[in-house]
């Protein structure tokens, strides 16, 4: 769920997870419901209910917000912070959190600003790539043919090799990869999930994909990548019912008996679309040649991965400051005194499903407490 990194988060998550951070929403109002995979929202279904209980925490405690102020560093002297540069002029503080987020959906207000900041103070940051992002593939036009298409229960696997050498024996049977098990990767097997997804206008998108995303971005870096998806991944060659000699197999959305698992059944584009094959013919009439290439387009639907949409486009920033270089019981920069870090521009990415909020969430929190503990020790010595 967390990623090689994940490790990190074991301190923070021990001092303060979910049920904190439900006990502190109920307390300011927010009632919150359990859906599908055990994710959680607020029961209004309105994300400023959390902002408005957060404000109304912060007010509580007597924090001064200021707002529509630009921050262009953070002041040192002597080696430990001294306070924040703005548009406005110097703020002094005992203590800095960063907490500026990454740097994808900019229009939220998180441009990525914290990564030259930390960088300014001699933090590594490491190289920032999108994550949790949909995929642009080569064969643009076939995707076009198919935006729209929603699938369930299919496997996508990813390889290291080009779609037309790729090895449908190799596909894992059960899920692969990044954060789960990488035993089952067999050869250029990158990552294999079994789930939803969809095609776009550009390529491949949908739970399963953008949760490979990730991996698939990082092995482009070494060359080119491949993706096989098994529409039916439980048809055989016995089960597949191609032999049958008194039914039609070809139906408007696929192979009848292994139809496509497309979102509707009135939707008229076809995964399998071929002008030698009439929805009315039988399957008796269909040859041996041309069952087998139906059935490996079932079996084996393949693309080409150009590459992601751009960091902009993408839930999640994957990379930013370096860990080794920050305090996982408090934080605090190694580097920098008063300095700490929290939420995204650490290079921490979780999967789907709030894990990267619940980070946000922990890592905050530990910050904010260490930090007023360090402002408080400070001016007890001085």
């Amino acid at each position: 769920m967390f990623g090689p990194n994940g490790r990190f988060l074991h301190g923070v998550f021990h001092r303060w997870f979910r049920e904190e951070l439900l006990a502190l929403l109920g307390r300011y109002g927010v009632e919150t419901k359990v859906e599908r995979g055990g994710r959680i929202f607020p029961a209004s279904d309105d994300a400023a209910d959390v902002v408005n209980a957060l404000r109304r925490y912060l007010a509580d405690q007597g924090v001064d917000l200021k707002t529509e102020v630009r921050v262009t560093g953070i002041a040192l002297r002597d080696g430990r912070v001294a306070g924040i540069r703005t548009e406005a002029g110097l703020l002094p503080a005992g203590a800095v959190i960063l907490a500026t987020g990454g740097a994808t959906w900019p229009a939220t207000g998180s441009s990525g600003d914290g990564y030259p900041m930390a960088a300014a103070l001699g933090h590594t940051v490491t190289k920032l790539r999108p994550a949790l992002v949909p995929l642009v593939v080569a064969e643009i036009e076939r995707a076009k043919s198919m935006q729209g298409v929603s699938l369930r229960n299919v496997r996508l696997t990813a390889f290291r090799l080009p779609a037309e050498r790729i090895d449908p024996a190799l596909t894992p049977a059960k899920d692969c990869g990044r954060g789960i098990d990488t035993k089952r990767r067999r050869g250029p097997v990158i990552e294999s999930r079994m789930g939803e997804m969809l095609f776009t206008h550009f390529g491949i998108g949908g739970p399963i994909t953008l949760l490979m995303s990730l991996s698939v971005v990082d092995a482009l870096a070494e060359g080119p990548v491949g993706v096989s998806i098994d529409l039916k991944p439980a048809l055989t060659r016995k089960s597949s019912g191609f032999a049958s000699s008194g039914t039609s197999i070809i139906s408007a959305n696929g192979v009848s008996g292994a139809s496509s698992p497309a979102s509707s059944a009135q939707d008229d584009r076809t995964l399998c679309r071929d002008d030698r094959y009439s929805p009315e013919r039988p399957g008796h009439q269909i040859a041996a040649g041309e069952r087998e290439r139906l059935l490996s387009l079932l079996k084996s639907l393949r693309f080409n991965i150009k590459g992601p949409l751009p960091l902009s486009s993408a839930i999640v920033t994957a990379g930013g400051v370096s860990l080794k270089e920050v305090d996982p019981r408090t934080m605090a920069s190694r580097i920098v005194d008063g300095l700490f870090f929290c939420g995204e521009v650490l290079d921490l990415d979780a999967d789907t499903g709030g894990y990267n909020l619940q980070a946000a969430f922990s890592t905050g929190y530990v910050a904010g407490e260490e930090a007023a503990s360090f402002v408080q020790d400070f001016a007890e010595k001085s």
